[in-house]
């Protein structure tokens, strides 16, 4: 590949009209080097194409292409940003556990010197980003078959030696001998379809609804209890492990707003029927989701001037709204409109998730070890505690207790974790799971990358087109403590850093929650999300969506879906610029 010219400074100390391009050259750079089909052109998935071009977002995330059926589909592979000569796991005999993964854990992660708090957001940007992202991939059950012994080193109290980890579940379809790197299913859709409130097969979006008006089953408010063997205390919903309160909260807000959706939809037309009430309301919901993390969450995570434009060119175009909303779309080009209503593209590979997507979104820094629950109505606190009464089994009792209202608030008004070294919360390294199995999520996330490919930091960097780091040192940012943790933990060797460490380790542009490196990959894939979606492209229009839909989600932001279903926290947030961001009040 011929080296691409790279600007002598960051994106982010240029100009804000030459930052802007320097955006839009690197997504375009990646669109055409950074999308890599690990099916290749073997044969292994033929592409057949769509019978039946739906109206609507099918079930399983299937017929979204005219001439590929199963692209997205849940059951199919993560893809890569990456090359694929590139992403061959480390051998346990060589690499897998250098440095151990428990030792990067205690001595890189664990949250020493007290919780470092992300001031310019707060906790409901935490819990947004997995109540989006558990909807976008999944890799299943990890199975019990072999387990990986992780070592540990010396003073390691870790109740079982080895720690024992399950591996990550296989590919059904492996391609064991072909002389390519393994490959694994996403058991979700890839789609930003909100197939973590509908479910990915259209077994489990019935089991979810009322079979009246299109609505989702709501009881007293809340969703019903998930009665299956084990697991009352979850909610029932369409993706629902790893649940706590924060997702509780998000699932059943957007429940809500699906029915209301319903509602303004079987006003304008009371002949439809509980199927297209259902699915009309399903694309308004999942675009309003779309729109919410595009033009509120990314830019509070971002913050920066010339991140919330782009953000913003992005859904909406250079266009202001009075002009847009009476101006029909002439050509295919973003830069007037935004991607809505564009033609579809996929550049240079199908649409998928990618492996390196879900590195970058290791956040598990935001959440914190304690939590002070506040009433709405006072702001005073109600009590504090700690993760483990806000989880699992325990997250439907916790709602019942605090109720929705007053939680909404706390999260509100508590920032998260900063994401950085040194502030993996306690409760995360030593989290005992619903099936009794206890883990450490630090050691979990660094072996992760390293079993399914993911290359380590420096050959990461070079994939994504950025300059080389030559020391520690530089790595850190001139951080010398940190850099000598980073030498001594790596025995010198800037080349083994794991992707997530280094990320955490790297300065920050001003205003980011996460790391330089991450926003590449999301510069990418953020706007392949609408980009691929043709019910974001060219069937984001009336005939699909009505026009009292497209009005819904154009007039819909993060605090009109808050007020509709809690108006009471109207006062609350009385003079916050972002919902994700802190609120009058928050400490």
């Amino acid at each position: 590949m011929t080296p691409v010219p790279r600007p002598r400074r960051e994106w982010h100390s240029l100009p804000f009209p030459l930052a802007l391009l320097e955006i839009r050259r690197q997504r375009e750079l990646l669109r055409t080097h950074n999308l890599h089909d690990t099916y290749g052109a073997g044969g292994e998935r033929p592409r057949r194409p769509t019978p039946r071009m739906l109206p609507h977002r099918s079930y399983d995330g299937s017929g979204y292409d005219p001439d590929d059926a199963d692209m997205g589909r849940a059951g199919t592979r993560f893809d890569r940003n990456c090359a694929l000569p590139g992403t061959f796991p480390e051998a346990e005999d060589d690499g897998l556990f250098a440095p151990g993964p428990r030792e990067v854990s205690r001595r890189l992660l664990a949250r020493d010197g007290g919780f470092r708090p992300a001031p310019t957001l707060n906790l409901l940007a935490a819990a947004w980003i997995q109540f989006q992202n558990h909807g976008w991939f999944s890799h299943g059950d990890n199975t019990t078959d072999r387990p990986l012994d992780v070592p540990l080193g010396e003073g390691d109290d870790w109740p079982q030696c080895p720690m024992l980890v399950r591996r990550t579940r296989p590919d059904p379809v492996a391609h064991t001998g072909s002389g390519r790197p393994p490959t694994y299913e996403n058991t979700v859709t890839h789609w930003w379809d909100g197939s973590q409130i509908y479910g990915s097969s259209e077994e489990r979006c019935r089991e979810l609804r009322t079979g009246e008006g299109g609505r989702l089953a709501v009881v007293d408010g809340r969703l019903p209890d998930e009665s299956g063997p084990g697991l009352s205390g979850i909610d029932a919903t369409g993706f629902n492990d790893n649940y706590w309160v924060g997702l509780s909260l998000l699932h059943t807000l957007f429940a809500k707003e699906h029915n209301a959706i319903c509602d303004r939809i079987a006003a304008a037309h009371p002949t439809w029927d509980d199927e297209r009430l259902f699915q009309t309301a399903r694309l308004v919901n999942a675009a309003v989701m779309a729109k919410i993390h595009t033009v509120e969450w990314t830019p509070a995570a971002i913050d920066q001037p010339v991140t919330r434009a782009a953000m913003h060119l992005n859904w909406y175009g250079v266009l202001p709204a009075r002009i847009r909303r009476r101006v029909r779309r002439r050509g295919g080009g973003e830069a007037l409109f935004g991607i809505l209503g564009s033609p579809t593209a996929h550049h240079s590979a199908p649409y998928s998730m990618t492996e390196e997507f879900v590195t970058s979104y290791r956040l598990h820094p935001l959440i914190r070890d304690e939590y002070e629950i506040r009433s709405h109505r006072t702001g005073e606190i109600v009590e504090r505690c700690g993760f483990e009464p806000l989880q699992a089994l325990a997250t439907r009792k916790a709602v019942d207790k605090w109720g929705l209202t007053d939680l909404f608030y706390s999260f509100g008004t508590m920032h998260p974790g900063a994401i950085t070294l040194h502030n993996h919360p306690d409760c995360l390294r030593d989290l005992l799971r619903i099936s009794g199995e206890r883990v450490d999520l630090g050691t979990v996330d660094v072996l992760r990358d390293r079993e399914r490919g993911v290359p380590r930091y420096t050959a990461f960097r070079a994939a994504l087109h950025r300059p080389p780091v030559r020391d520690f040192e530089e790595l850190t940012g001139g951080d010398r403590a940190l850099a000598a943790e980073l030498r001594e933990v790596y025995d010198g060797r800037l080349d083994r850093v794991d992707t997530m460490v280094g990320m955490y380790a790297e300065p920050r542009p001003r205003g980011f929650a996460f790391s330089d490196t991450a926003f590449r990959v999301f510069v990418l894939m953020a706007s392949r999300r609408l980009k691929s979606d043709r019910f974001f492209t060219v069937d984001y229009r009336p005939e699909v969506y009505t026009p009292e839909g497209l009005e819904w989600v154009d007039r819909t932001g993060m605090r009109d879906v808050l007020l509709r279903h809690h108006p009471e926290l109207a006062p609350a947030l009385e003079g916050a610029r972002n919902v994700f961001a802190p609120w009058p009040g928050a400490r």
